[in-house]
């Protein structure tokens, strides 16, 4: 059994496609995703619809939360904010009810998902060390979590202590915990604007994460089209 971990979509259709092909393309069996499907780009409908015809696992990721929401937008910055504020008028009024009845955290066969932390999930903290993330392994009561909101892949194990594991795959150890971040679909923030995603590879007990180009001009003139240009720009350079 493969699952295909995705998330951190932000709206962008041409990179969800990319990966979905991918990941079938690589006999992935199962999808699972970690929130945030809607905001910063322009296909918000769309890529929910896609996500929902798949009827997987999702938690919610904080766009995800105040799209659903006629709640002030206060706290962000003005771009996250504008792009909200259009997702809000480009969402129809199931979308945003679906939205909202999503949870937080799941657990999913034997492993945990959730977008942000799981010592606080509603507060969208980040983990961005292995300090953080020694908060969420405390509530992490699975072997293996998977997270986002960071917009960066990224593994910490734990065993004695915290560990960061480089590399594009890792191997499973049953004697320890993971709480992996498996990157952005739609807006990566590492210095690569390739799509990103990982593949946990359940019988070989390994965690393989894959980048993708996709088509980033057709993603970018929609952009374009109905939101700020400075949207547009960053998916080029990972930021």
């Amino acid at each position: 059994m493969k699952f295909a971990i995705f998330g951190d979509i932000h709206a962008n259709l041409e990179a969800l496609e990319t990966v979905l092909a991918d990941a079938a393309d690589n006999d992935c069996t199962d999808f699972v995703c970690i929130g945030d499907v809607v905001g910063y780009n322009a296909n918000p409908h769309e890529c929910l619809q896609i996500v929902r015809d798949l009827d997987c696992p999702l938690v919610k990721g904080n766009h995800d939360e105040e799209a659903s929401t006629t709640a002030p937008l206060g706290g962000m910055n003005p771009l996250a904010k504008q792009a909200l504020e259009w997702t809000r008028e480009h969402l129809t009024r199931e979308d945003k009810e679906y939205l909202m009845n999503v949870k937080l955290v799941r657990q999913v066969r034997h492993f945990t998902i959730v977008h942000a932390t799981l010592d606080t999930p509603g507060s969208w903290g980040y983990v961005t060390n292995k300090f953080d993330a020694m908060a969420s392994f405390s509530y992490q009561f699975t072997p293996v979590c998977f997270y986002g909101h960071t917009h960066t892949p990224k593994i910490y194990m734990k065993g004695d202590s915290v560990e960061v594991v480089e590399g594009e795959e890792a191997q499973i150890e049953p004697s320890k915990k993971y709480f992996i971040n498996v990157g952005s679909v739609g807006q990566p923030r590492d210095g690569d604007w390739r799509s990103s995603y990982a593949i946990y590879d359940v019988s070989n007990q390994k965690i393989i994460f894959r980048r993708l180009e996709y088509d980033l001009k057709t993603a970018q003139n929609k952009i374009i089209d109905a939101l700020p240009e400075m949207l547009a720009n960053r998916l080029a350079v990972g930021k």
